[in-house]
């Protein structure tokens, strides 16, 4: 019987069938790894990294072992150590020891697989800078994990993890830690953290969904965390926070909502600026609470149990957004009014007594109005202290918020230009924020340049700005500046020169392309663009802005998202929705930041 039938059945393929099983990765994949020193394995099914890919580095080429001959492109002697690696979105449980053998890995991506734990050889890769390892299985870490030194961004959301190594302090070299460990069953967290805190300006730690015990136990090494900007600690079971939490000077930005907070917490963090306490069971606002919020200019009370509103709200000075949607307030004090920076005021969902349905409706600028002309009214309320001057133009200037609050404010006036008895009004005084907005501004006033070394916040909104003067660079104190509903396309170069601008918002303009001054402007934190037509972005340039947290990008003309705007470690607040692209898609900009960033990384090419 001839050597080809088996069974009685002829076998045409036999005489060139080998024992050899057709590889996981493709031959051609791994040369052209070779290469770029990048190799993408994403959404491959892939239950174990296959040997050839540890082994990368190590082994010749197939081709080569065939003595097949080589052009000057493929001289596998010229090949590149392997720096990215992208495992993510397959089925893998295990990371061998083998890891090892690619020493050469700056970036190592395992999110959204089924590790149960993680190899100690992951320690020696000494040039590993991100390590993502978010929506998997890990209970633990392993020590020698915490000597990679050169790491910057360590993803850990959606684990399983329920402690964490105090070696994780040794991670001294770090220039920017992002350490997410949201939806874990942590307890505690080391006390090595704050020392890495403290030593990064840019530290974000988020922990929300960890199963915090109550009574603040977890945060007490928290308040250690000195350089910590954004803390959040939504969704657990915290039925208070303890005052230490004051002691973290640099917090900006606290989320803790849905715990079981009874009562505002005590927070005298200086330069806290917004508050976020949704689904709580907090009945009262206390006077000796509100006065701790200096600087607050966010605060979300939704979805509480609140019955009033205290007189002492009036010390919230930098209060712009104030959310009571849904507790149990039935009357609002008249002083809520003389609140000289309140943009929004959300009412939705309280049984108010006294003030008509209509009214509510018409929005936050009628109410305050309505509010204002209460304290008017009222018997024994009336103020023999002068807080306007009629000047001859007609122009009024709250001369109180002038001196107490350093407030000029020449709003809602429909005027074509600030008059000079307005400024003149201001001589002498420091003033800190200038309000214009809502008039019918084409140029910026020229008399701005007399309070260039006290002026930190302009609101030019509404007007009919069709260009920017570049003299706003004279202003080099500004943080905050408000260009929103006006005819703007373009910004001045000199803008560049505003060392301290925080935020800029530029929304209901008519930007083509993000403004290229705002790429240099390195101390941004919030950009606001959305509605307008922006059909680019720079996602390589907007790199630099390491402090920007949120950009709003939303109902522009954007056709495409790069990859690469999901390197931008910074972003907590990303908006797209509204925009033309088709990737990604409208589900996964739906599910917010953090999923479309994490998107948007994976799409990376290799």
């Amino acid at each position: 019987m001839s050597r080809f039938k088996r069974g009685g059945r002829v076998d045409s393929l036999s005489g060139f069938q080998t024992d050899k099983a057709e590889p996981a990765v493709p031959n051609g994949l791994l040369n052209a790894a070779r290469k770029s020193g990048q190799l993408n394995l994403s959404g491959r099914g892939l239950t174990e990294v296959p040997q050839n890919v540890y082994r990368l580095n190590v082994d010749t080429p197939e081709e080569a072992n065939k003595n097949l001959s080589f052009g000057a492109d493929d001289r596998w002697w010229e090949q590149t150590d392997l720096i990215k690696l992208l495992l993510s979105s397959n089925q893998l449980t295990t990371l061998s020891d083998d890891i090892r053998l690619l020493p050469g890995l700056t970036t190592l991506d395992l999110h959204d697989n089924k590790l149960t734990s993680l190899p100690g050889a992951l320690g020696e890769l000494e040039q590993l800078q991100q390590l993502r390892l978010s929506n998997n299985q890990l209970s633990t870490l392993p020590v020698e994990m915490c000597r990679l030194h050169n790491l910057h961004s360590l993803t850990l959301q959606k684990n399983l993890l329920e402690t964490l190594p105090e070696e994780l302090g040794q991670l001294d070299n770090l220039t920017e830690l992002k350490l997410d460990l949201s939806h874990n069953l942590l307890t505690s967290l080391p006390d090595s953290l704050a020392k890495l805190a403290s030593e990064n300006p840019f530290m974000c730690l988020t922990s929300s969904e960890t199963r915090f015990v109550s009574r603040g136990n977890v945060l007490r090494p928290c308040c250690a965390f000195t350089g910590l900007k954004l803390l959040d600690c939504s969704n657990n079971q915290l039925t208070c926070v303890p005052a230490s939490l004051s002691e973290m000077t640099s917090l900006e930005q606290l989320y803790l909502r849905h715990n079981k907070l009874r009562l505002l917490p005590q927070l005298p963090a200086t330069i806290l600026k917004e508050l976020y306490l949704g689904n709580n069971q907090i009945e009262r606002l206390e006077a000796e609470q509100l006065a701790s919020l200096a600087a607050i200019s966010l605060l979300e009370l939704r979805d509480n149990k609140i019955q009033s509103i205290p007189e002492e709200v009036t010390l919230l000075a930098t209060l712009t957004r104030l959310d009571l949607t849904n507790n149990d307030v039935a009357t609002l004090p008249a002083s809520l009014s003389l609140l000289p920076n309140l943009k929004v005021l959300m009412l939705e969902g309280n049984p108010l007594r006294g003030i008509r349905r209509d009214l509510l409706s018409k929005g936050t600028t009628e109410l305050l109005k309505y509010l204002r002309g209460r304290i008017k009214e009222e018997p024994g309320k009336v103020d023999e202290t002068p807080t306007a001057m009629t000047l001859p133009s007609q122009a009024r200037v709250n001369i109180h918020n002038l001196q107490t609050l350093k407030i000029l404010d020449y709003s809602e006036k429909q005027s074509e230009n600030i008059p000079d008895e307005v400024f003149d009004a201001a001589a002498g005084q420091i003033v800190t924020t200038m309000n214009f907005s809502k008039n019918q501004l084409t140029t910026l006033p020229p008399r701005l340049a007399e309070f260039q070394g006290s002026l930190t916040e302009l609101n030019l909104g509404f007007n009919k700005l069709s260009c920017l003067s570049p003299a706003v660079s004279t202003l080099m104190q500004l943080t905050h500046l408000d260009l929103r509903n006006n005819q703007l396309s373009d910004l001045p170069s000199d803008l560049g020169s505003l060392k301290k601008l925080r935020s800029v918002i530029l929304n209901y303009n008519k930007f083509k392309c993000f403004p290229d001054v705002l790429y240099e402007i390195v101390s941004l934190e919030t950009v606001l663009l959305g509605n307008n037509q922006v059909g680019g972005l720079d996602a390589e340039r907007l790199k630099a802005l390491a402090a920007l947290y949120t950009l709003d990008l939303s109902n522009n003309d954007l056709l495409n998202v790069a990859p690469e705007l999901g390197l931008c470690t910074s972003l907590r607040c990303l908006s797209l929705d509204g925009n033309p692209f088709r990737t990604p898609r409208a589900a996964i900009v739906a599910k917010g930041t953090d999923a479309v960033m994490e998107y948007l990384r994976s799409r990376i090419p290799t």
